[in-house]
């Protein structure tokens, strides 16, 4: 009877340091993990969300940038963080893509707790402005005539930029050359110096250099057009028939992370993506805003697992 009443009373104390704990967070400044470079999408995007949360959670939301290995240096950092809120993950598609591309991963992308899931947005199929190919069917056709001779740029091996290139590879039957990049910026400034030839980007990324003519638009990456770029195809409409892939920014946190300090957080998050001039400042980048629930989010990453697992092992990718 002693030790039950014992358990029973170390049971409140915990559930009520869980409420305290909710009710006073954030005491501290709380570190936003970035898995890529400044200048990069996902940095963007996650700056202006923290500039709200500094500003509605009353501490300061400090993004830090973790580039390097696909996104899972950054990954691994934040899995084995304390789950007390004070650590958070921007998550993107790398994320998923990772999970089956790396091999030697020591944490578990499925136990990660999900917060919400800020966007989607698609890729665009960028090109230098003097490539020679003026749409998809010449892309392919130059691609296929001179095999290894294009090099397309991403964010870094297992990336979805990597990958949605390497499925094109697979539907389109061509074959191109791979070049890591740490981040959009450096890659788009090697794409616009010719060093490059051709990669895929978030929209958001690479808006301001197509509209300064120094990039071009191919297609977009989703099965229908964006209202950013209405005259660019879809690479299905152009010929790789099905072809669909999605960019999607959100937020995760370590492992066994508080409920309340999840749904706290997400609360916050929500607000402050529905600002009208943050929502507007997004669609206008081209991206769609989701702002969803916790359980939403969650049921999304592991969608995204299962899907893009099948197509890291369909092209053999895998990294260390």
């Amino acid at each position: 009877m002693g030790k039950l009443f014992c358990r029973l009373l170390i049971g409140i104390a915990l559930v009520n340091a869980g409420v305290s704990m909710a009710q006073t967070y954030p005491s501290r400044p709380v570190k936003v993990i970035v898995p890529f470079a400044a200048g990069s999408a996902s940095d963007t995007i996650t700056r202006s969300v923290a500039d709200k949360l500094t500003i509605s959670m009353g501490q300061p939301f400090i993004v830090e940038n973790r580039a390097g290995a696909g996104s899972t240096i950054a990954n691994d950092y934040v899995a084995k963080s304390p789950p007390d809120g004070y650590t958070l993950l921007i998550s993107t598609a790398a994320l998923p893509v990772g999970a089956t591309a790396y091999t030697n991963l020591r944490y578990d992308t499925s136990a990660f707790t999900s917060v919400t899931v800020f966007t989607h947005s698609p890729l665009a199929l960028a090109v230098n402005p003097n490539f020679p190919a003026k749409n998809v069917s010449e892309f392919i056709e130059y691609a296929k005539m001179n095999p290894d001779k294009v090099n397309f740029g991403s964010l870094g091996i297992g990336t979805s930029h990597h990958v949605t290139a390497e499925k094109l590879k697979l539907d389109a039957a061509i074959s191109m050359v791979h070049v890591p990049y740490k981040g959009s910026g450096p890659a788009h400034l090697d794409l616009m110096g010719g060093q490059i030839q051709v990669m895929f980007d978030n929209l958001v990324a690479l808006m301001p250099h197509f509209k300064s003519g120094k990039l071009r638009p191919l297609a977009v990456s989703t099965l229908k057009r964006n209202p950013q770029l209405p005259d660019v195809p879809t690479l299905s409409e152009s010929g790789v028939k099905g072809f669909e892939a999605v960019a999607w920014f959100g937020m995760v946190a370590p492992p066994g992370t508080p409920k309340d300090i999840v749904y706290k957080l997400n609360t916050e998050i929500v607000k402050a993506l529905n600002t009208p001039e943050l929502r507007q400042r997004l669609t206008d980048g081209g991206s769609e805003v989701i702002a969803n629930s916790p359980e939403e989010a969650d049921r999304f990453l592991k969608s995204e697992i299962a899907k893009w697992g099948k197509v890291v092992k369909a092209a053999k990718i895998t990294a260390e």
